[in-house]
């Protein structure tokens, strides 16, 4: 199908296609009057020779034709689209002296005068548009005062318009003219000038192709333009989808890095917690062996999570004064990272101290009442936080 329409394309293109290469595009050249109003000006001219008269005497100008000096003819027409027009005319004349007039030579000069009303057909519309050239036929009835008598007549028309422009034109047209009742018959010529106004155009025969060239080849265009609209929204899409399939990589890269790194920080948190504290015997700031093995595990940690530092805090149970319970911590907590520092070698940068004396006991013995000595070593103690990863 579309091979068939390309085909039909390239046809209608060299049928507008002369030595010169031409725009496809609708001129006026394209365009024909389709409806219009036209006035007309012009001469009138009367054959009432009778008839019994030879038809070689039809066109017996100088012995049967009647005419005046100056435009004897007036009339005023709507004509449509359907080929179709309606028209009003009037015109005037006088039977000269010496014509033949109903069969006899006229011997006294009379008067002429008729308004008739017609309908007509333009050609065209059978044989093609011509755009200059306007064949029509047509019919009506009038009235008609010749020879000093009254009559209605039939009328039929045949004539023909040609035009130097949209709106002056020439028309020549012949009619036959049959009185009704016993009233005689006669003939009625007329040559003038037309003009038209109120003018609609629509397109010829070739501007219609034209135009069906045209469209074709924007319906083609149109096409190969949504084919490629198409082609670059799939490519679109396809690069979004990309995107977001990365994106979502990255993401879940991301996720199991936060929740690994996440994962990691609450073993280490866990581990600090599982060396559990360094405790101190009562009224003493020395580290024992078996403490200071505790303190060798937090090294390992240490040791294996370089990134990490601790606050170390140290405390005493409520037995003596506060100022003194807050030196002895003071002394814990420095031998507990002098040993870390000095012993093991761990950064003194990783390490933060803080004395808090007896203000964070983990039980009630705040030496308001009797406390077992297994109650008050719970408090002697140096605790280890995770302060940075």
């Amino acid at each position: 199908m579309k091979i068939s329409r390309i085909v039909l394309v390239f046809l209608l293109l060299i049928s507008f296609t002369n030595s010169n290469a031409q725009d496809l595009r609708i001129t006026e050249k394209d365009k024909i009057v389709k409806s219009a109003w036209m006035v007309g000006l012009g001469y009138n001219f009367v054959d009432d020779s009778g008839s019994g008269a030879d038809f070689s005497e039809l066109f017996n100008v100088k012995d049967n034709w009647n005419a005046l000096a100056y435009p004897s003819r007036v009339s005023i027409g709507r004509y449509f689209e359907n080929g179709l027009g309606v028209e009003a005319i009037g015109s005037y004349n006088k039977y000269k002296v010496g014509k033949m007039i109903d069969g006899a030579v006229n011997t006294a000069e009379t008067k002429y005068g008729a308004i008739d009303a017609r309908l007509s057909y333009d050609l065209n519309k059978l044989i093609g548009e011509t755009g200059f050239f306007d064949p029509y036929v047509g019919a009506g009835l009038g009235y008609t005062r010749a020879n000093g008598e009254d009559m209605g007549t039939y009328n039929a028309v045949v004539g023909f318009r040609t035009w130097f422009s949209d709106r002056v034109g020439l028309d020549f047209s012949s009619s036959g003219k049959w009185g009704m009742g016993d009233a005689g018959n006669h003939l009625q010529h007329h040559a003038g000038v037309v003009y038209r106004f109120g003018i609609e155009k629509g397109l010829s025969k070739r501007g219609l192709e034209k135009q069906a060239l045209i469209n074709e080849q924007q319906r083609i265009t149109d096409s190969i333009n949504a084919a490629k609209q198409a082609e670059e929204e799939a490519r679109l899409r396809a690069e979004r989808l990309a995107r977001e399939k990365e994106q979502a990589r990255l993401a879940a890269e991301e996720k199991a890095k936060r929740d690994a790194e996440n994962q990691r920080r609450a073993t280490i948190k866990q581990q600090v917690k599982d060396v559990g504290h360094v405790g101190f015997a009562f009224n003493s700031a020395w580290v024992s062996k078996a403490e200071k093995e505790r303190l060798d595990k937090l090294v390992v940690i240490l040791e294996a999570n370089p990134g990490v530092t601790l606050k170390v805090s140290s405390h005493a149970d409520s037995r003596g004064s506060q100022e003194y319970n807050m030196k002895l911590t003071e002394r814990r907590v420095k031998n507990t990272i002098d040993y870390l520092v000095n012993e093991k070698g761990v950064d003194a940068s990783r390490l933060k101290g803080e004395a808090f004396g007896e203000k964070q006991l983990l039980n009630d013995c705040d030496g308001t009442k009797y406390c077992p000595e297994s109650k008050h070593r719970v408090n002697r103690r140096s605790e280890f936080e995770v302060l940075s990863f």
